[in-house]
């Protein structure tokens, strides 16, 4: 059994997840997991928990993995850490303890062991970890792809919980949509350097507010197929980079480029997405924005939004038509 199909059967994800994954996988390349990872329908952590069942192997533990010591990463060099896709990170006598993509590979295992001399005691570890820990010890690049991805590896900075009381407050006083819109945005502009909030005009996607970006001529079909119209059909979260294909130039000629790593956050009421918030770091920057407060400014947003509806419904009881 595969371990998408693992997962299934696991009840971690369900099979429409897996099967937009496999999709994104053909596309884009990476492991299942990551592809899971990248769709935020698994985190990295409860993923390598599971590798660690499905293996029958021990996960390499993280905090570990974030200080080896200088003469174990010189246990092997950096070409066939590459080739192997390994990372060591602790010795006992003749015991060489590494994490491994392929930890089941047992060839790789009996090659490593005659090359290096050491008994080699494979580690399950997830494709993003390996690829940032090979970064940081080997020096050998990332794709951007892994690096907008570090932040599911380390915990997010910590918002002040009296700043996120401020902000409910603000959301929670006001008196129309452009209020909303205007709170949103502030608060996103204040940890990412370009936003812009967009809403749903018929089949137009059309630009509302922004800093750091000029959006307010931006219209664009949500019946063709681009980034925007790709977040409406499932309604989930987008973090990547902005493909270079013909339905988003327009957002790429909105841009002056094609970002590598950028956010696009749904805002529904009941269901009904009604605007999309949109943040990245510019066109050659990963995105550092702490991801979780953005898409819990966005259920704010949300909340807001449809209290103010809720709000004139009530004011418009008992008038005559």
């Amino acid at each position: 059994m595969r371990l998408g199909e693992a997962l299934v059967k696991s009840a971690l994800i369900t099979p429409s997840q897996l099967k937009e994954a496999l999709n994104r996988q053909a596309q884009f390349g990476g492991r299942i997991g990551t592809n899971l990872i990248e769709l935020q329908y698994i985190t990295e952590e409860e993923l390598s928990r599971f590798m660690s069942k499905y293996f029958k192997l021990p996960a390499a533990d993280p905090d570990t993995l974030n200080s080896i010591p200088d003469d174990i990463i010189k246990l092997i060099n950096s070409n066939l850490v590459e080739k192997y896709k390994i990372v060591p990170f602790k010795k006992e006598r003749n015991r060489l303890h590494t994490a491994m993509l392929n930890p089941k590979d047992l060839k790789s295992i009996d090659e490593l062991r005659f090359i290096t001399g050491y008994d080699i005691i494979p580690y399950v570890i997830t494709e993003i970890r390996l690829l940032y820990c090979i970064e940081k010890y080997y020096g050998i690049k990332r794709d951007l792809r892994y690096i907008s991805l570090t932040d599911r590896l380390n915990p997010e900075d910590k918002i002040e919980d009296d700043f996120i009381e401020k902000v409910k407050i603000s959301f929670t006083e006001v008196k129309d949509p452009e209020e909303v819109a205007g709170i949103l945005i502030n608060e996103a502009y204040k940890i990412a350097p370009r936003v812009g909030l967009f809403t749903l005009k018929g089949d137009k996607i059309m630009g509302w507010k922004s800093k750091g970006m000029e959006i307010g001529d931006f219209s664009i079909n949500e019946n063709e197929t681009n980034v925007f119209s790709d977040v409406l059909r499932s309604k989930n979260i987008y973090r990547g980079p902005i493909l270079n294909v013909k339905g988003n130039l327009p957002l790429i000629d909105l841009l002056s480029g094609s970002p590598q790593d950028a956010l696009i956050i749904p805002i529904s009421i009941r269901e009904k997405i009604v605007a999309l918030l949109y943040v990245d770091n510019g066109n050659n920057s990963v995105l550092n924005a702490n991801v979780g407060y953005l898409s819990m400014l966005s259920s704010m947003a949300s909340i807001a939004f449809e209290i103010i509806i809720l709000k004139r419904r009530i004011l418009e009881m008992g008038k005559a038509k």
